[in-house]
């Protein structure tokens, strides 16, 4: 359930995908440092839009360095360092924790469980900072899991649980900016989700794995609903994003909410396309 919130590089000025770069390896940095190498490994491109977003918000007091690194060894590479992506790889770490014990319940993937093990530490240290978001990310996925139990093909309800933990965590502090900020991460929120049940809607089918659009799927019309559906959790988050007063890094992040997200729709879409015409 990551990986959907990317940039679409050939639309982007080369200034402003050094400066994507340079926050995508910011918050490497970040997750280094607070969660050592484990937490480095989990790095998304979704948690970068948030720390960028917030920056973007808040302009807070920012360090740009250049350092080498494992991906980079042969020159310095700049990155950004502020409170934001120290929050956003926190939250990074505790996503991917939630997401490796849905994939051991889901398909018993023994590997997610032994990431989930190794992670829980970093967990216990993440509740003394963030108790409320934890709690709540957790009431919310255990309402999901009781509705795909149930096998409830709910669209709205199921999307809204994720949309519900996304709203949680774009809002950093209470300010005047909360609700546009809650707004944007709730329908951020069910955009994923139902992004990546159009992906897997195939190999969930074939493994008996709930996916909120099963029944829709026997539709003729499957394709043009859930680009519709999709469509409108965009627009939702696009209303958002451009009643906020940012200026720092707005055209990158208008770039991955215009263009960007619709990469990975764009290659599922045409990779069907393939598939039924060779069947």
């Amino acid at each position: 359930m990551f990986g959907y919130i990317v940039v679409h590089k050939p639309e982007l000025k080369i200034r402003e995908y050094e400066a994507y770069e340079a926050g995508y390896c910011g918050l490497c940095r970040s997750l280094k440092k607070r969660h050592g190498r484990l937490g480095q490994m989990t790095l998304s491109f979704d948690m970068t839009f948030l720390a960028l977003l917030l920056s973007g918000l808040y302009e807070p007091k920012t360090r740009i360095q250049n350092r080498r690194c494992p991906v980079h060894p042969t020159h310095r590479h700049p990155y950004r360092e502020n409170v934001f992506y120290n929050y956003a790889a926190d939250m990074n770490v505790m996503l991917t924790y939630y997401k490796c014990l849905d994939d051991w319940q889901d398909e018993h993937n023994v590997a997610r469980l032994i990431c989930a093990g190794l992670l829980k530490g970093r967990m216990k240290k993440l509740k003394k900072q963030y108790g409320t978001k934890i709690a709540k990310t957790g009431a919310m996925l255990l309402k999901l899991r009781k509705f795909e139990e149930k096998n409830i093909c709910d669209i709205d309800r199921t999307a809204g649980f994720f949309g519900e933990i996304m709203a949680e965590l774009f809002v950093y502090r209470k300010d005047e900016w909360e609700h546009r900020l809650r707004h944007m991460g709730f329908f951020l929120g069910k955009f994923i989700y139902l992004m990546d049940a159009y992906e897997d809607i195939e190999d969930d089918l074939k493994k008996g794995c709930y996916n909120p659009f099963a029944e829709l799927y026997k539709e003729d019309n499957f394709e043009e609903t859930c680009g519709m559906f999709l469509k409108m959790m965009i627009a939702e988050v696009s209303r958002s994003f451009e009643a906020l007063p940012i200026l720092e890094d707005a055209e990158i992040m208008r770039n991955i909410l215009y263009a960007g997200v619709w990469t990975r729709y764009r290659q599922v879409r045409q990779r069907r396309k393939e598939t039924k015409k060779e069947s």
